[in-house]
């Protein structure tokens, strides 16, 4: 309500706690309750953000509206010819396109696929949702047994992928939507790549650094006096590179080719983020050097961010409010 936006979610499927999958279900198109959630139907013994452990919450809600459940089509394999890799992956072409290029290593991938489980019930898809999955293909960014198929198909090809269980998420699986030691089917069409684009780090020689009092330091490398500034709360696009004290990058929007947005003040991201671009306008770019307390603490974030690590973020306001 004080964002103004409703929250949507798909219901029953483990994306929000158990006491809302139950209550909502209950709700016809319209009608407003008050939620009383016990501790084992909400957080249980874990503690996360303002929620303390052991908490019973209390949510006023309003079903706004809802749409029909998506049904699956699965590709026609029929008669198609089946190739096993040494890894242990199947993969079977259902569409080819001789003249279509390989993702090379590193490259963005956009990525329409359905999963299914062997029953042949689906967990997931980006075709229901409108929306190519896209990530950086050998990063292990996805499993491996996607990161294995999807280099193996050109541009505007089509393949199912049966993947076992130690090329998905293991003997452990991924509850509650994935059964442990569970062999998964995708439907994927590999819909288009980028090439990595090679960041490069902002010359701040010569500017001046400013320190806030949390210990934040932000280096502006241009200034626009006029463009608008972020809004508490409301989305904000920005481009970024991300390096350790080293040099080395540990994540780039650069790279993708695609901004990142966030709701500002929210939490969503780490406090010198949430501080430090608040800071800046429209169309300025600037390097925040953030110490470990307000990044990712003394555990840091494994394997990418060291414990106590300081981060060094170039960034860019793409977009002040975005949509």
């Amino acid at each position: 309500v004080k964002r103004g936006q409703p929250f949507q979610f798909k219901l029953g499927k483990g994306q929000v706690i158990k006491g809302w999958d139950e209550g909502i279900a209950m709700l016809h198109k319209g009608e407003k309750a008050t939620l009383v959630v016990p501790a084992q139907l909400g957080y249980g013994s874990r503690s996360t953000g303002k929620i303390p452990e052991n908490s019973t919450l209390i949510f006023d809600v309003e079903l706004i509206d809802f749409e029909a459940g998506f049904k699956p089509v699965p590709y026609d394999v029929k008669g198609k010819d089946t190739v096993k890799t040494p890894s242990g992956l199947k993969i079977i072409m259902v569409q080819e396109n001789p003249s279509g290029a390989f993702p090379p290593a590193m490259s963005t991938v956009s990525v329409n696929y359905t999963g299914y489980l062997t029953d042949g019930s689906f967990f997931d898809s980006s075709v229901e949702r409108g929306q190519p999955i896209q990530f950086p293909l050998g990063k292990s960014a996805v499993i491996k047994g996607w990161d294995e198929g999807i280099a193996m198909l050109r541009k505007g090809e089509k393949a199912r992928l049966v993947i076992p269980y130690q090329l998905a998420y293991g003997e452990k699986g991924y509850p509650p939507i994935i059964p442990p030691n569970a062999t998964l089917i995708f439907d994927v069409e590999l819909v288009d790549f980028k090439e990595e684009i090679k960041p490069v780090a902002f010359n701040v020689a010569g500017k001046d650094t400013v320190k806030t009092a949390s210990g934040l330091k932000l280096i502006k490398v241009n200034s626009n006096p006029t463009g608008a500034k972020p809004e508490q709360g409301k989305n904000v696009s920005v481009h970024y590179t991300g390096y350790l004290t080293d040099g080395t990058i540990f994540d780039s929007s650069v790279k993708r080719g695609t901004p990142f947005s966030f709701a500002l003040g929210t939490g969503a991201v780490i406090k010198g983020w949430d501080e430090g671009i608040a800071m800046l306008r429209q169309g300025e770019k600037a390097r925040l050097i953030i110490p470990y307390q307000l990044a990712y603490g003394e555990n840091g974030r494994q394997p990418t961010i060291p414990p106590k690590a300081t981060l060094i973020f170039d960034v860019e306001v793409m977009q002040a409010i975005a949509p």
